[in-house]
């Protein structure tokens, strides 16, 4: 039973991992302090992290709050990346459309994989705590939690489904076919949305009208 408890670590590692080689792509103008230094941040408690193959109910406190940190560290670099492109495209004399289209769509990217990790690591108290005693109230639900017959009796959403969630929301803006129910959850796809909104309807049309 303990067994079918477990959650691969991997997914959620190899994400982060993207992010931090995204960010590496980026110009660096649109970085926040030297271009290496998030990559070094978010890979120095990355490695013990990706060592722990599973993640499981007895796992220790600090696994859960570093993921949450990295996560925060992410999001608001990604936001801030976001906040300069946006400034060099309304205040700058824009001359390389294609790059800075490029760098929208390595934000947007970014966007997707951190957010895909938040609802991951968050949804019911984590991976650790989903499927045992120690879970909290459902913060994300899907059609297979709504329908049963949809899915196996002993069904549960994997680091996928999550990221797929992820995934729509940051293209429609709005939910797909897992709805958030509780405020944090809200609040998390709330935050994605306003940052793909910037980068796909602002950011990115306006690169590609100066393309030409």
């Amino acid at each position: 039973m303990a067994e079918s408890r477990q959650e691969p670590q991997w997914h959620a590692s190899l994400a982060l991992l993207i992010c931090a080689g995204v960010y590496l792509v980026l110009p660096h103008r649109l970085a926040v302090g030297p271009k290496f230094l998030l990559p070094v941040l978010i890979l120095l408690p990355l490695l013990p992290l990706s060592l722990r193959r599973d993640r499981h109910p007895d796992e220790a406190a600090w696994v859960h709050r570093s993921t949450v940190g990295l996560l925060m560290l992410i999001t608001a670099a990604n936001a801030a990346s976001t906040g300069l492109l946006v400034h060099h495209l309304l205040h700058a004399r824009v001359v390389q459309g294609r790059s800075l289209l490029y760098s929208a769509i390595a934000l947007w990217c970014t966007n997707v994989f951190t957010f895909g990790v938040w609802l991951w690591e968050l949804d019911r108290g984590g991976p650790a705590a989903r499927g045992t005693g120690k879970e909290r109230t459902v913060d994300i639900q899907f059609p297979q939690m709504e329908n049963p017959t949809l899915a196996p009796a002993d069904w549960r959403p994997n680091f996928f489904d999550y990221l797929y969630t992820s995934f729509a929301n940051g293209t429609s803006f709005a939910p797909a076919d897992a709805v958030p129910l509780t405020g944090i959850a809200k609040a998390l796809f709330a935050m994605e949305s306003i940052i793909s909104l910037v980068t796909i309807a602002m950011v990115a049309a306006r690169a590609v009208n100066i393309l030409n």
